[in-house]
């Protein structure tokens, strides 16, 4: 049995505040029992991606470097495993939307990098983010394997099947998604649940647990719709957090119900792998 944790905040102006605020926020769930405690996209900072600012650069930051330490501090001393979302800084001009894993001993278990790159309305990632050149990654940690993917990655079932087919245990989602205004009145019930039927999909059809940190409160634009939420592999929602208030919930995962699951529900088994090559391809001309 492992007990996952998903914090939700409203981020605060400066990094060095919601640094603050996660620590506060993983050392109580710590306390509370969670071993792998998960974070949101790009939690150090404000959703600077609403317009397209050269000064926003400089929020980014090496991995490993000032964030991923201090989280290894914590990690180490209450035992814990930490997913976290980060701007990462690689070279000069070349930056990442990235999640960091970080062990239970305070090591860096690994880095994913965000492969699919949205450009919508006050989501302009591509302005600043380079896509993942790592792949879709698994990290084997003291609790689990866990498969990271980011936000936008998540309405793409190839990268969670991709992801699953590595091994993982647990689908793990750091996640800045919400309404605009414009929006909300019309479409703001249906595109919740749209959300929230990918995320039960997701762990249904690989038969693993599934975790989605989300943001909560307004950033300018977009008001974020919270609802952090854990999932067992029947899809089912072991706990979910508010729209409205920063929040922790923790679920506990039995591991060993992966087994039940794909064995009563065999799509892993049934796949048609000879039938998939148009897979690869943007579109399959007539």
């Amino acid at each position: 049995m492992v007990q996952v944790a998903a914090i939700q905040f409203a981020s605060q102006p400066s990094a060095d505040s919601n640094l603050h605020l996660a620590s506060q926020k993983i050392a109580d769930a710590a306390s509370r029992g969670a071993q792998v405690i998960c974070l949101q996209e790009l939690f150090t900072s404000r959703y600077f991606c609403q317009s397209e600012d050269h000064a926003c650069f400089e929020l980014a930051e090496p991995v490993p470097g000032p964030t991923t330490e201090q989280l290894g501090q914590l990690a180490s001393r209450h035992e814990i495993v930490i997913v976290a979302g980060l701007f990462e800084s690689r070279a000069a001009g070349l930056f990442h939307n990235s999640a960091v894993v970080i062990d239970a001993d305070g090591s860096l278990a690994g880095v994913y990098r965000k492969m699919h790159i949205p450009d919508d309305p006050f989501f302009y990632e591509k302005f600043y983010f380079t896509p993942g050149d790592l792949g879709f990654c698994v990290f084997d940690t003291a609790y689990g394997k866990i498969g990271v993917c980011i936000c936008w990655d998540q309405w793409f079932p190839e990268a969670a099947r991709l992801t699953t087919m590595q091994g993982a245990d647990i689908l793990v989602y750091p996640t800045a998604i919400g309404w605009l205004d414009a929006d909300r009145e019309a479409f703001g019930a249906s595109q919740l649940s749209a959300w929230q039927t990918m995320m039960r999909s997701h762990a249904i059809a690989n038969g693993v647990f599934l975790v989605a940190p989300n943001r909560v409160g307004r950033e300018d634009n977009i008001l974020f719709w919270g609802s952090s939420l854990v999932c067992d592999p029947y899809g089912r929602r072991l706990a979910q957090a508010s729209r409205q208030d920063d929040g922790t919930i923790i679920a506990a995962c039995d591991l060993t119900n992966i087994e039940t699951a794909r064995t009563h529900w065999p799509f892993l088994r049934d796949r048609r792998i000879d039938a998939y090559d148009g897979l690869n391809k943007r579109w399959l001309d007539d």
